[in-house]
């Protein structure tokens, strides 16, 4: 009778835990191969191993070959391709994916970019082609992504120690700087004009990372960009930040000259700490305007020795 109370135990027991920490990906010993919950909560199963994968980002190269994967179609892009994925066939620019060179390819599965790939899900559809929606913006986007890209090649204590590998060199550079509460600024520049970035850019969740405080937050967001904010120039004199990162999107050289010639013409700009004390840093676009997906440890370390030689 105890026996029979154990069982019933067990299984009560082990139906709350699947209905309360559901994994976003897992494999599957009954009948299909794993079971994956992307980021846009729609969950795709898979009967075998996706041996025909194409990515529409570039950031997914490197993550997905360091578990074991690797593709027959990837986008055109000048950083972040892998050696072993240059030769592979060029499917556009990730804002321009070519619909028919993908299907030329006969893949089994295609990894959108989120916010940016989406409207091709409903035409791999239509031709039978299986679609995860991916974001890999935040380290926590990376570390998930690691995962869901482990399960899909089988190699997942090959993403377990990826990530155990990436959080002990992160943990190195938190533990190797001072722990003082620094309050930061990150400005994006583009031909279009300035903007600042909330948390949620690249540069806001590396600046969490070490512990800072980016006087942007809680700010309301752009309508059509939720991580960044609109710039005023009295905000940031009233905020006084300590430091200010400059992230751009164009000829970082350009952007540089523009922005130091404003700083030194304008006397609300002198006003400010950061740019009083020569604390204005510029920040390399392929770690912080593009994931720096498994380089993720680079970046932190990257912007606090820019604070911390």
């Amino acid at each position: 009778m105890m026996r029979v109370w154990a069982l019933a135990l067990f299984t009560a027991a082990s139906l709350l835990l699947s209905a309360c920490g559901a994994p976003a990906a897992e494999q599957s010993s009954q009948g299909s191969y794993a079971t994956i919950t992307d980021d846009n909560g729609r969950t795709v199963s898979f009967d075998k191993k996706p041996e025909r994968i194409v990515v529409t980002s570039a950031s997914f190269l490197e993550p997905l070959y360091a578990v074991g994967g690797e593709v027959v179609g990837r986008p055109d892009s000048k950083s972040k391709i892998p050696e072993a994925a240059k030769s592979v066939t060029n499917i556009g620019r990730v804002y321009q994916i070519d619909a028919e060179k993908v299907l030329a390819l006969t893949p089994d599965l295609v990894i959108l970019n989120r916010g940016m790939n989406e409207k091709l899900v409903e035409t791999l559809a239509a031709n039978h082609i299986k679609t995860l929606v991916i974001e890999m913006k935040s380290y926590e986007d990376v570390k998930r992504e690691i995962g869901t890209f482990a399960t899909l090649t089988g190699e997942t204590a090959k993403g377990d120690e990826l990530i155990r590998k990436m959080d002990a060199d992160i943990e190195a550079v938190r533990t190797s700087i001072p722990q003082e509460k620094k309050r930061v600024a990150i400005i994006h520049s583009t031909g279009q004009g300035l903007s600042v970035q909330l948390d949620g850019s690249i540069a806001g969740n590396i600046a969490n990372i070490l512990g800072w405080e980016n006087t942007a937050a809680g700010m309301p967001a752009l309508d059509k960009n939720p991580d960044a904010a609109p710039y005023s120039m009295e905000t940031l004199v009233a905020q006084n930040p300590d430091i200010i990162f400059v992230t751009s999107m164009g000829e970082e050289a350009e952007i540089r000259a523009s922005m130091e010639a404003m700083f030194a013409e304008s006397p609300a700009w002198q006003s400010v700490s950061a740019v009083r004390d020569g604390r204005v840093y510029y920040l390399p676009q392929e770690m912080f305007l593009f994931s720096p997906g498994i380089e993720y440890p680079v970046a932190v370390k990257y912007m606090a020795r820019l604070v911390y030689p």
